[in-house]
């Protein structure tokens, strides 16, 4: 079962046809030994998995978000440069860069900002948590703060939250698992509302969205 199935819009593709490959399943066409740079990041509640195929022998430049070609470009003569894509309403860019020792450096950018610039401002804006049922489901439950948005496995969650004494509670049902998200004041400005889920009543502990962008689980995989 995936969990992501992001919906995915692109600019920068040749317009000439591509035959090496189109013949074979897109799933056949990804080939993690062929990956050379690969980055997390949080884009519009949902977690996204960009990875990069640089072949210098073959001159074929591939980009994967979540398991999915988004860019293909094959016979590349010129080894460097960038290619342009986008995800949802973000603006992403690869740069293939030159190196000491016939090597090249790989770098991301999104909405103009390096990746780690972009993903350490993006990540105070949300809080997330991870919680395995009985039945080995795995949820990703992530809290956008500016808006309040929920959402469980990247689908957007309806449930309005209810006023409760000190702050709200927002209540849902996973896997027959009775979950409650309590927004409650922190009492001083600095912490301002302090978020937190409950698990048929008890404290699911926050996870790091910093350490799965740097090593991604099983919640980032496609199959």
């Amino acid at each position: 079962m995936s969990f992501l199935s992001p919906t995915l819009r692109l600019e920068n593709l040749s317009t000439q046809p591509i035959m090496s490959l189109d013949h074979v399943p897109e799933a056949q066409r990804y080939n993690k030994q062929h990956i050379v740079a690969q980055w997390c990041a949080p884009i519009n509640g949902k977690m996204y998995r960009i990875e990069l195929e640089h072949g210098t022998t073959s001159g074929r430049r591939m980009i994967w978000v979540n398991g999915r070609e988004v860019l293909r470009r094959d016979w590349m003569f010129k080894l460097v440069g960038e290619d342009t894509f986008l995800i949802e309403s973000s603006r992403c860019i690869i740069r293939v860069d030159p190196a000491p020792g016939f090597k090249y450096e790989y770098s991301l950018y999104i909405d103009g900002k390096p990746h780690a610039q972009y993903t350490e401002e993006l990540t105070r804006q949300y809080r997330l948590w991870l919680i395995t049922s009985e039945t080995g489901q795995e949820y990703r439950i992530m809290l956008k703060l500016d808006t309040l948005s929920l959402y469980v496995n990247d689908e957007l969650r309806e449930e309005a939250a209810v006023f409760v004494q000190g702050g709200t509670d927002t209540h849902f049902v996973l896997d027959q698992i009775q979950f409650v998200l309590q927004a409650r004041s922190s009492g001083n400005k600095h912490d301002g509302i302090v978020h937190t889920l409950l698990a048929d009543g008890s404290l699911v502990p926050e996870a790091k969205i910093q350490e799965i962008m740097q090593e991604p689980v099983s919640i980032l995989q496609t199959n």
